[in-house]
């Protein structure tokens, strides 16, 4: 099993800014990416940000040059940092890995439950 405690969400005015962090628990072996899922209502869920173990990054281009993804492999936590959010930034953060859970296991994708961030005057 492997756990994921989320933080960080909540209302914030246009401009604001916000810090998600998740961390993972639980049966881990090794973690290859962890990152940052977003599902608005009425639109699929989509990429924000990756980051791999080697702490290689990925944004969408909607939130290049304003959200900033960090990673802490020593407690398997991934942070993100939101900047200048924006109304269109509202929508569940969901905490994404993909992980091996035993050294002998090929690699599975684990969610989180996910955390409200709204973005309104």
């Amino acid at each position: 099993q492997v756990q994921f405690v989320e933080s960080g969400g909540g209302l914030v005015q246009p401009g604001g800014s916000l810090r998600l962090s998740c961390a993972a628990s639980g049966s881990i072996f090794k973690i290859l990416n962890m990152g940052w899922y977003r599902q608005a209502p009425g639109k699929q869920r989509e990429l924000v940000a990756s980051i791999t173990s080697e702490q290689s990054t990925n944004y969408a281009d909607s939130v290049k040059g304003r959200f900033t993804i960090s990673r802490d492999n020593a407690i398997n936590t991934v942070y993100m940092e939101m900047n200048s959010l924006k109304p269109e930034d509202t929508a569940v953060y969901y905490c994404n890995a993909r992980l091996r859970p035993r050294a002998w296991s090929n690699a599975n994708t684990y969610w989180g439950k996910g955390t409200q961030v709204t973005v309104s005057s």
